[in-house]
């Protein structure tokens, strides 16, 4: 039986080398390729789930690469704590699946809110953790895995602002919502809150968090700001206090922090490519944060309608693309580690916006990603803000792609999708027979879709 599963991957190689490689990404048989050659490789592969960890700039599963298509999703516990919309976390992740997205951001966070999770410092209400265990279990069931953010910069489901009022609350008397990365008594309530969720025994699984493959990494916060010190020095304390905490509660999953990318004072000569002036006053620091022990990979965020011009311009794509290069640069030369673009999109509230300006702008974040990961670069994955499934346009930020309604966005992502299996599937091969994986794409070539 092994032999004949080991002819036959080789015979699958074959036709994508002989058969596929001049076709692909010219149009030629698309889906009848990804169909009927592409999945059968990975479901021939069908590798234990098991934990995704790095070597160097790219992320292994199994010491083989893995390269991340990924959306978000940020409300899926709360819809999971009510009968009523439960339903709704197995839709997305159903649509999800279906056009080979691999890895969902959502928040394991809800501070002191309408269906909170942690109700107050330390107490917490345990069917909304039941509902986290529910996305937990949810995912594995579609393999998907979970990037789990630990609290919010933003006041939206608490956050940081959540704390300090918490800490007044205690009669602390703090007056800034900043306060909440320096006061030793606000940090504790940080630091209880990710020892319980990762320390968390899922009733669905019996599987310890921190123990399940099914999460790819935990971050240490949604969009961290500091506008009340510029300089950086205090958020880069608190990042290297609290990316060592949980590394000593669990040393085996990813750390990420979850940065949007602003370059700092530390990298003058990295400014200019922040969005605007004001990016480099927020207290945040891209390369000197993620040269933090602790941290795995690096994070960034692309709103070129937020921090360029809220217009639908061809500017925003050309922002696109040098902001991604100079972080893949970045990650590569300086850090090298792997580089996930965690959040993009554009909103449908955008003066002057259109689907094919969104299949664009998607098209060029994937485009750029495959050409990082053709060299072998720090390239890891992307994630669009966000997906949605049916019925939920009462949630929809401006930003929701819902799957079955947008038949030219689904299909880019399941063609990218398609690509990274490819990828994946090479170099595994490649690597089986003793090839350098780093190496493993020369020669392999794509071109834009738009």
């Amino acid at each position: 039986m092994a032999m004949h599963r080991a002819l036959f991957l080789i015979f699958a190689i074959f036709l994508i080398h002989n058969q596929h490689t001049y076709s692909w990404f010219r149009g030629v048989n698309d889906d009848q390729v990804s169909k009927h050659r592409i999945v059968d490789v990975d479901e021939m592969e069908d590798d234990a789930w098991t934990m995704v960890q790095k070597n160097g700039n790219q992320f292994v599963v199994n010491d083989q690469p893995f390269y991340v298509n990924g959306f978000n999703t940020y409300w899926l516990m709360v819809f999971a704590a009510e009968e009523s919309t439960r339903a709704k976390v197995t839709d997305v992740f159903q649509q999800a699946s279906a056009v080979g997205l691999t890895i969902c951001r959502t928040w394991a966070f809800n501070d002191g809110q309408w269906r909170a999770l942690q109700k107050k410092p330390s107490v917490y209400d345990e069917d909304v953790f039941k509902a986290l265990d529910f996305v937990v279990s949810e995912a594995k069931r579609f393999k998907i895995r979970l990037i789990l953010s630990l609290t919010n910069n933003w006041d939206s489901y608490g956050g940081k602002s959540q704390y300090v009022k918490w800490g007044n609350e205690a009669g602390l008397n703090l007056t800034n919502d900043d306060d909440f990365f320096t006061h030793p008594t606000l940090k504790s309530y940080y630091k209880s809150h990710v020892k319980t969720v990762l320390n968390r025994v899922n009733t669905i699984t019996n599987m310890t968090y921190k123990d399940d493959p099914t999460i790819f990494a935990w971050e240490l916060i949604n969009e961290p700001r500091c506008p009340s010190d510029p300089s950086g020095d205090t958020l880069q304390e608190w990042i290297e206090e609290m990316a060592v905490y949980v590394k000593t509660i669990d040393p085996k999953h990813l750390v990420e922090i979850g940065l949007e990318g602003f370059y700092g004072v530390s990298t003058p000569n990295k400014v200019q490519y922040n969005p605007n002036t004001y990016a480099q006053q927020v207290g945040t620091d891209f390369i000197r944060n993620h040269q933090i022990l602790g941290v795995d990979f690096a994070s960034v965020h692309m709103y070129a309608d937020s921090w360029i011009s809220q217009s639908i311009s061809d500017s925003h794509i050309a922002f696109i693309k040098s902001w991604m290069q100079s972080h893949i640069d970045d990650a590569e030369k300086y850090l090298g580690m792997p580089v996930v673009f965690s959040e993009f999109g554009v909103s449908t509230k955008d003066p002057g916006y259109n689907i094919s300006f969104r299949d664009s702008l998607i098209s060029t974040v994937y485009n750029t990603m495959l050409d990082s990961v053709r060299k072998g670069g720090s390239g890891g994955g992307s994630l669009v803000w966000q997906v949605f499934p049916d019925g939920t346009e009462y949630m929809d930020d401006g930003y929701a792609i819902i799957l079955s309604k947008s038949p030219s966005t689904s299909n880019i992502i399941s063609r990218h999708s398609t690509r990274l299996t490819l990828f994946n599937s090479l170099c595994k091969w490649k690597c089986h027979w003793g090839c350098k994986k780093k190496h493993g794409f020369d020669g392999f070539h794509y071109q834009d879709e738009l």
